[in-house]
């Protein structure tokens, strides 16, 4: 069972830990692996991603988590054929779990939009995704192997006028002043989760307009 979503029922609360009823065996959920403002009560069923399996003397325990990237990535795989077919992939996920995530999706197929995938009609997979997740915010964009646009398309929604990389991995984005908040976040997030879904340092400036030239009289 480990990388997949297993249910079961809080049992015991220890602190903040939380232990679980799987029917065989008791998962245990870890303050960090739980999703940030979430309160779980005892008797509830609650779903969740299996970390691992490990083997102590009192049996086997299964560390279990809600706040685990891949638990974002096995939710989608639920709500959306196309991932589980393999016709839709995801690339890469950044996740502040609670509050806001990303996720780069890729077609394998000709026809077949990704992104119009994982939304589904009238938002209805997002949704239940978002729905499991307490409210979650999630961006979904297109992964690209041109790291120029994948850089630009991770700052979604945020409009991008050009981008700049080094080999430093370091990415220098230009935006309209009026889209630079938004490109930057709230608290610095969308920035920073673009710059761990991308994998590189990024900047993002306001393009500054020219001058408007003086009159020489």
């Amino acid at each position: 069972k480990a990388g997949t979503i297993i249910s079961g029922v809080a049992q015991r609360i220890e602190g903040r830990t939380i232990f679980m009823d799987l029917g065989r065996a008791t998962g245990v959920m870890f303050p960090y692996d739980q999703i940030q403002g979430e309160k779980y009560r005892i008797g509830s069923r609650v779903r969740a991603y299996v970390v691992s399996v490990e083997v102590t003397p009192k049996g086997a325990q299964v560390v279990l988590s809600r706040s685990h990237p891949k638990f974002l990535e096995e939710l989608f795989a639920m709500e959306v054929p196309e991932i589980a077919a393999g016709t839709v992939e995801i690339k890469a996920v950044a996740r502040e779990a609670g509050a806001r995530s990303k996720i780069a999706v890729l077609s394998n197929q000709e026809g077949v939009d990704p992104i119009g995938s994982c939304v589904g009609q009238k938002g209805t997979r997002v949704m239940a995704v978002i729905s499991e997740l307490a409210g979650e915010k999630i961006d979904i964009i297109e992964w690209s192997e041109e790291v120029n646009k994948f850089i630009a398309n991770s700052l979604s929604p945020a409009k991008i006028l050009s981008v700049e990389i080094n080999d430093k991995r370091e990415a220098r984005v230009l935006v309209d002043e009026n889209q630079l908040s938004l490109a930057i976040g709230k608290g610095g997030q969308n920035v920073r989760l673009a710059a761990k879904l991308t994998g590189w340092k990024i900047d993002v400036r306001s393009a500054v307009k020219p001058e408007e030239p003086v009159d020489g009289d």
